[in-house]
């Protein structure tokens, strides 16, 4: 038995497709194909059912091939270890980020982490969270930065920034006339959200269920842009975080920001890793470049939110 047969079934198990197995191992199918059999004769039973269109795992093939999983994984971060013990700030690092987060952060985060680890070949994943939790359990990433709460005793959090929510809403719609907001005024709203698996989706139903608002149930949007799209377009209203309205994002001239007075809804992002990870001590330093970012970006400023109303400002003067 070697690592390259325990590479091959691992691959096997992620496509469950000799062919595209061979091509993710860079192999030709027969040659892994054989590799498999060859490994089948060793341990003495069978590994994979083979049909025509597809491959399945026999249960005895499952439980070996996450054993062989934990082992490439074990010896990745063994090669991991003696990489950064010769250079602790060069090498790979594979970072998962869910959509919602990634294009509104990476403009403001990538020139800091290129100037301060200026040898990091940085690798960028884009997955919904549950994808990045089962890739960063099953050692294909990293570290992935991810939505508190996470419970999960294998893994690291490391705190990086909370993020306030901001309440968009058609120019025309009759919260536009307000300054800021209270929670309860979401309470006869029926709001736009994401569809299933955005972990966005979930902290805006966590908002609406304490504001006593609702979902538009008719629709789902696939990203934060068609949701952005829809405000403008006058079909509702959402809750947008605060980085994915502040530049380089451009200003729409058909939606309101609004801000909250009481209660701020927010999400709280940390850098998440395994805590078995051999790179634990410099995913540290690269977080800290996360925590260094400016406090403005994660606060929604008055160049966001509209002007208080002439009408507002004089009333308040005649009470003066």
């Amino acid at each position: 038995m070697n690592l390259r047969d325990l590479r091959y079934l691992v691959a096997l198990a992620d496509h469950k497709h000799f062919g595209r197995a061979a091509e993710a191992s860079f192999v030709s199918q027969p040659t892994l194909s054989t590799q498999i059999r060859k490994l089948e004769e060793e341990l003495g039973v069978a590994l994979v059912e083979r049909a025509p269109r597809k491959v399945m795992l026999t249960p005895a093939g499952r439980d070996i091939a996450e054993r062989a999983r934990r082992i490439v994984g074990e010896v990745e971060q063994m090669r991991e270890a003696a990489r950064r013990s010769r250079d602790p700030e060069a090498g790979t690092v594979r970072l998962g980020m869910f959509p919602t987060l990634g294009p509104y952060l990476l403009p403001h985060v990538v020139p800091r982490i290129r100037e301060r680890f200026p040898k990091l070949e940085l690798l960028l994943v884009e997955e919904k969270s549950d994808v990045l939790l089962s890739r960063l359990r099953e050692g294909k990433l990293d570290a992935g930065l991810l939505a508190l709460p996470i419970h999960d005793d294998q893994l690291h959090t490391e705190f990086l920034f909370e993020e306030p929510f901001l309440l968009a809403v058609p120019e025309t719609h009759p919260l536009a006339r307000r300054d800021q907001l209270a929670l309860s005024d979401l309470a006869d709203q029926r709001l736009l959200l994401l569809e299933d698996g955005h972990c966005l989706r979930e902290q805006a139903l966590d908002v609406c269920q304490l504001a006593g608002a609702g979902e538009m149930r008719d629709f789902q949007a696939t990203s934060l842009e068609t949701l952005r799209q829809m405000v403008a377009a006058n079909v509702g209203v959402t809750l947008l975080p605060t980085l994915a309205v502040k530049p380089p994002v451009a200003r729409s001239k058909d939606i309101h920001l609004l801000g909250f007075r009481d209660s701020h809804p927010s999400r709280r992002i940390a850098m998440v890793w395994r805590r078995s990870s051999a790179m634990g001590a410099f995913l540290e330093r690269l977080a800290q470049v996360f925590r260094d970012l400016p406090p403005e970006l994660f606060t929604p400023t008055s160049d966001l939110l509209p002007a208080k109303s002439p009408r507002a400002t004089a009333s308040k003067g005649k009470r003066a």
